[in-house]
């Protein structure tokens, strides 16, 4: 959703767009086609290719008309990657390659593995506030994890599950099968980095009401894009009210006048030739010396100098031998200053 909002200048035209995608990742003869012998995977990830791919074509992510990154995990060199260029359908697909089902995507660029990134950073806000972000506005709409489980004490028989699965008259037991205990132990690591940018300063969390939603229901596109879109309408009014969003955008605007104050320089990896012009007109012209000294006189002549009225009130004259002296006065004060220079 991310990349397609990224490529699209149209809303309407992002969503008919992911819908067509959802429900192509429903057609059961596609999945059968694509099953293969388990040993890396339960899919093959041909059809899975074939369907991001028709989204974004040839796309690069350079190309995007708004700044876009995503997060994989390189499982060949056990690292975070984020990605910032290439090829948007390749990154897309290996950002949503979830170890079981599809197997790793192979980076064009080295040959790395590369697999879903939630598994070392499930919340990258921190890779966008380092990339210039001032607040980061972060959707979760993963799933929640059950935790009401059956306890079922120092053993576990799988007969014993096996019974109690089909028989219509047993209780009903919560115990997690293998996948899930994997897929468990391959999300814990990001859970504390979770909380801690969450509860940070910059970070706006928001928790659509989809708990009721499981990870891969694409048929469920409607009602879900319906529940997400209610929900952030009522939370951005209730921003608007209390002043939240008026918050973020001073917050920028006193940042973007303090890098023009200080410098009238702004070191953003992301400025466009746009931004650039913007910061040149900021920029005040240069005096020349003789400006600099007109302006000092003229400032100085202003103060000091007493005006006509202020010096001569009203009523008041001069007399010549006055007038004379102020001339003669004047006279060698001309003649001083020539002889100095000279």
């Amino acid at each position: 959703m991310g990349a397609l909002y990224a490529e699209e200048k149209s809303s309407s035209r992002m969503r008919v767009r992911a819908r067509e995608w959802a429900m192509d990742m429903t057609s059961l003869f596609k999945k059968i086609v694509d099953l293969t012998y388990p040993v890396t995977s339960m899919f093959s990830g041909a059809a899975f290719n074939s369907g991001i791919n028709s989204v974004f074509k040839g796309k690069q992510i350079e190309d995007l008309w708004l700044p876009y990154f995503n997060i994989t995990t390189d499982i060949t060199a056990s690292a975070m990657r984020v990605h910032t260029d290439g090829s948007l359908w390749r990154y897309v697909r290996a950002s949503m390659s979830l170890s079981g089902y599809l197997p790793p995507l192979c980076d064009p660029k080295d040959g790395h593995l590369l697999m879903d990134g939630g598994y070392i950073n499930n919340l990258p806000a921190d890779v966008a506030r380092s990339m210039g972000a001032k607040v980061v506005i972060a959707i979760d709409v993963g799933s929640r994890d059950e935790t009401d489980l059956t306890n079922y004490g120092d053993s576990l028989n799988g007969w014993w599950l096996l019974w109690k699965r089909f028989n219509p008259l047993a209780e009903r037991v919560k115990v997690l099968n293998m996948a899930e205990i994997q897929t468990r132990l391959a999300y814990v690591c990001c859970v504390r980095q979770l909380e801690l940018v969450r509860d940070s300063d910059y970070c706006e969390y928001i928790r659509p009401p989809i708990d009721h939603y499981g990870t891969l229901e694409f048929g469920k596109f409607d009602e879900i894009a319906e529940v997400g879109y209610q929900h952030g309408k009522t939370l951005f009014d209730v921003w608007q009210r209390s002043g939240v969003i008026d918050n973020m955008l001073k917050d920028r605007h006193q940042e973007e006048f303090h890098k023009t104050k200080t410098g009238h320089m702004v070191t953003c990896p992301n400025a466009s030739f746009t931004d650039l012009a913007e910061i040149v007109s900021r920029i005040e012209p240069v005096k020349s010396v003789e400006e600099e000294l007109s302006d000092e006189y003229q400032t100085d002549y202003d103060e000091s100098a007493p005006s006509d009225f202020e010096a001569f009130p009203v009523g008041s004259e001069l007399t010549e031998g006055e007038e004379t002296a102020e001339t003669d006065e004047e006279i060698h004060i001309r003649h001083r200053l020539k002889n100095t220079s000279l």
